[in-house]
């Protein structure tokens, strides 16, 4: 059986807390300076910014 997959940003000086879903991840990242959501939605990322996924059991 698989476990579910979580997301989290990474930068050069933080590090993100785990979300279940990647739009969660994606609309938290501003808190950690990862990146932002433009006027559209869409994410945008600053630059050294690494999403990290794991599956949970």
């Amino acid at each position: 059986m698989f476990g579910m997959t979580q997301y989290r940003f990474i930068t050069p000086n933080r590090i993100g807390k785990w979300y279940d879903c990647l739009s969660s991840a994606q609309t938290y990242a501003e808190r950690i300076g990862a990146g932002f959501l433009d006027r559209a939605g869409q994410f945008v990322a600053y630059r050294g910014t690494v999403l990290e996924l794991r599956n949970r059991p």
